[in-house]
């Protein structure tokens, strides 16, 4: 079922923290010609290919606004006040996120900022497949309209009867997404990278998807569109000591478990005793899963790894670099601040990955397979550009002067070096007609 590894050699981590992950460039072929064609016949492809991918075939791509009134209408009531509270706390933790940063002299007369600016168009993938993730519209959604970009694309596969799960098109229009298609996979990426009559072009794609999606992106991204990070499939760490308790780590390693087949959990324990206890809450929650199947396919990727020393635990955390860490250990707050990897952290008995999914506020678009080491999950700034500014007075630049010329002189430079003398020559007869005015 899951494998059990103890106390490992330092040389052997890396094998053994490998994923389950598949090489996505080797889909490349079998996703270029999607692209190709979607960028040449535009509707008429992204019409085929849904027939073809999804099984349903389409009058309209674009969800109308009847449609989302009556998802409005038919969505439970109870669904509908959890999926606005989450919606709240996101919002106010991203909205935090909105300072900028001050004007500043770097010397006297020379100001430099910065100011941010909205990513004008961007475009969110919404996953359907085994559980479409309405709470990852929230998730995209939210900071891109708090950003203020014009427009939200939304792309999502349809169900056999052309149809949006209803509480993904309640979540899009609570969070401001302005338009709505009803294409999945590899198409809807092209779709939103190269534009068609009924898709607009955007400037960046977001959201996770298959390894087809993942393989999309990566090539889009080659040229004709940013992404928002490499994805893999999800992932979950939690690092444990005697503390912590068997039936919450058994909950948590399974509700990563649950996401899909291709899902890695994995436990670091410097507790020995954990690893039975753990294993039989496992058999016990397991059987009560609707998903059990998917769950038990993903624990034959996962591993218990014993670790005896908390230095060295954390030290093969920071080596995974997980998507989500969990923390259940006596000194977790001590512990978190040495976590140098990671997407997100959860501290303390009380903080289940799931509370980051939906409802904390804090994003759950992050990266996996380990690049937490590189880069950071979403955040209103990935909605952002930052445009730099500066100003310059006459004697800033002449307090400035004398650096820029030497540097891009021995850069070999001399135009860059001449911008700079061509407006001291005005400044030096500025000053000598001054002096003669007052002779």
């Amino acid at each position: 079922m899951i494998q059990i590894i103890k106390n490992p050699a330092v040389d052997t981590w890396k094998l053994l923290l490998q994923r389950p992950a598949i090489d996505t460039t080797r889909l490349f072929s079998v996703v270029e010609p999607i692209l190709d064609a979607v960028r040449e016949k535009g509707d008429e492809a992204l019409i085929a290919y849904e027939q073809q991918f999804d099984h349903v075939l389409l009058e309209t791509l674009q969800v109308t606004t009847e449609e989302i009134k009556e998802a409005i209408t038919k969505i439970p009531h109870q669904l509908k006040e959890a999926i606005t509270q989450a919606k709240r706390n996101i919002q106010k933790f991203h909205e935090a996120q909105e300072a900028e940063m001050p004007y500043m002299e770097v010397i006297p007369q020379v100001r430099c900022w910065q100011k941010r600016v909205p990513i004008q168009k961007v475009g969110l993938y919404i996953p359907g497949g085994t559980a479409p993730l309405f709470s990852t519209v929230l998730m995209l959604a939210i900071p891109a309209q708090i950003a203020g970009c014009e427009e939200i694309v939304l792309c999502t596969p349809p169900n056999k009867e052309g149809k949006v799960p209803d509480a993904v098109l309640f979540a899009a229009q609570l969070c401001g997404v302005t338009k709505i298609f009803k294409i999945g996979g590899a198409q809807a990426v092209a779709a939103m990278a190269y534009g068609t009559e009924s898709v607009p072009k955007v400037y960046k794609i977001f959201g996770p998807g298959n390894q087809y999606v993942t393989a999309a992106k990566q090539l889009v991204s080659l040229k004709e569109v940013a992404i928002d990070m490499p994805a893999g499939p999800s992932e979950v760490a939690i690092l444990a000591d005697a503390a912590a308790r068997p039936k919450y780590i058994a909950a948590d390693l399974l509700s990563q478990a649950e996401h899909g087949v291709d899902s890695q959990s994995i436990l670091f324990t410097v507790d020995e005793g954990l690893i039975d206890t753990v294993l039989s809450e496992l058999e016990t929650q397991l059987d009560l899963l609707p998903r059990k199947d998917l769950a038990k396919k993903a624990l034959e990727n996962s591993k218990i790894i014993f670790i005896p020393k908390i230095e060295d635990a954390i030290s093969m955390v920071n080596e995974y670099a997980p998507e989500h860490l969990i923390i259940m250990t006596k000194n977790y707050t001590v512990v978190g601040e040495r976590i140098v990897n990671a997407g997100s952290v959860f501290l303390g008995d009380y903080s289940p990955e799931s509370a980051g999914d939906y409802a904390s506020g804090t994003n759950h678009t992050l990266p996996t397979n380990g690049f937490a080491k590189a880069y950071s999950g979403i955040t209103l700034d990935s909605f952002t550009k930052k445009i730099s500014f500066q100003e310059l007075s006459r004697d800033g630049l002449m307090m400035l002067s004398n650096a820029i010329e030497i540097m891009a002189e021995h850069e070999q430079l001399m135009a860059h070096k001449n911008a700079v003398e061509v407006r001291l020559e005005r400044v030096y007869r500025e000053e000598e007609d001054d002096l003669s005015w007052r002779h």
